[in-house]
């Protein structure tokens, strides 16, 4: 189908909307009330670090809620007060926090369900409202909601319609989406929706397999079993990576996104020569301001000369860009915790945090060690400073800091 049609005209229906109802001040003020932090404002008043008792806590310079995040939570909390007396959906989490979503569940918002890895849509009803959260949803979502009569009230994220608008150039010109992602998260599925040939690459090591791929050839059969789901219908290695185009899902890692796009264009270069390259690469910039701001905060806080001697970072188990901060850590030995909300920490000195690339919890005592210690602090970008007060009062404690509050 045509995306840019449809999304066009999508656009011009009185049952969609993509700005604010006109609630704007009530709910920054509700907002401000449930999620900002005295204490998060003192500790950057103190040029993000603040000490009690034997605990120091540098607090990265870039986290937590970024706009596109801010802005979905402050649509969806103005679409129930403008729609008081009617159903409201949302397609999936508005954000990756559970907090959030739970205080949305709180004012009588439904979330679709996923039963055997498929929504189900079969309960949402014409005249409905329904909310596109700040990833996005696929054009065939958009499309069903549509069909059935509903108001659909859009908050995908501009950055993330910029990468749509990317892979659609793509399919205009004719050239292949090479998608750095995760094939299975909702962002990259939307934006493969408004793609035409595409490929997910989740990180370098498999751009890598596909570069080789383009300049050496190899086995179709293992390349599309190596990259099952992760591919358009009908995709053909041995013919769709003559042209290539590179997009990004908006919460991976800058640098590897940054070096899978050179990677693809050396790839051609030495394939094509420069002459041709022109026409058989092509890339935007498709990275997100606000993750980049914060992934670089996090390398600026682990290598700075005043070490950290232990890392938390707070937010969603599920959240693409939480996880991408933990890996900085990891990569730097810092013994790092993986948390998505102050409740993990406690009672007593232990913590229940997700390793990294783990899908179990895991139980650590006497997470803080005796004496005194630096904790650096972040969180992804869907975390509100509220859940990182509470992580750091709760650190303060343990530690047997001046009482906090």
């Amino acid at each position: 189908m045509d995306t840019k049609a449809f999304k066009r005209s999508l656009n011009q229906s009185e049952n969609y909307f993509r700005k604010g109802f006109g609630h704007g001040e009530a709910v920054a003020d509700q907002m401000q009330t449930e999620y900002q932090s005295s204490l998060i404002q003192e500790i950057r008043d103190h040029n993000y670090v603040l000490t009690r008792g034997d605990a120091t806590i540098r607090l990265a310079k870039s986290f937590g809620f970024c706009w596109g995040v801010e802005r979905a939570v402050a649509m969806a909390y103005e679409t129930r007060q403008h729609f008081p007396d009617q159903r409201l959906w949302i397609t999936n989490e508005i954000i990756h926090n559970p907090d959030v979503n739970g205080r949305l569940r709180e004012m009588d918002v439904h979330f679709i369900e996923l039963i055997e890895g498929q929504k189900d849509f079969s309960g949402v009803a014409a005249g409905d409202v329904v909310i596109l959260p700040a990833f996005g949803a696929s054009v065939q979502e958009m499309q069903l909601l549509n069909e059935r009569g509903c108001t659909i009230v859009d908050t995908t994220c501009p950055w993330v319609s910029k990468v749509w608008n990317s892979v659609e150039k793509h399919k205009k010109k004719s050239y292949t989406s090479i998608i750095h992602g995760k094939y299975k998260h909702e962002e990259t599925v939307a934006t493969s929706s408004f793609a035409g040939t595409y490929l997910v690459v989740l990180n370098l090591a498999e751009a890598q397999y596909v570069a080789d791929y383009i300049l050496q050839g190899g086995d179709r059969d293992e390349f599309l079993a190596k990259f099952q789901n992760a591919h358009s219908d009908g995709f053909d290695p041995d013919v769709d990576l003559e042209r290539l185009g590179v997009a990004n899902q908006t919460t991976m890692l800058k640098g590897e996104t940054e070096a899978i796009g050179k990677l693809f264009e050396r790839a051609m270069l030495q394939k094509y020569g420069p002459h041709q390259l022109n026409d058989h690469f092509l890339a935007f910039n498709t990275i997100c301001d606000a993750t980049q701001e914060r992934q670089d905060a996090m390398f600026e806080l682990v290598d700075e000369a005043a070490k950290v001697d232990l890392m938390l970072v707070i937010g969603g188990y599920n959240s693409s860009n939480t996880t991408h901060l933990q890996e900085i850590a990891i990569d730097r030995t810092i013994p790092s915790y993986h948390i998505d909300g102050p409740e993990r920490i406690g009672p007593g000195n232990r913590i229940e945090h997700k390793p990294l690339h783990s899908d179990a919890l895991v139980v650590t005592e006497n997470w803080l060690p005796e004496g005194p210690i630096v904790v650096g602090v972040t969180s992804g970008a869907s975390t509100p400073d509220r859940a990182v007060e509470v992580s750091i009062e709760r650190i303060f404690e343990l530690k047997a800091a001046v009482p906090v509050g």
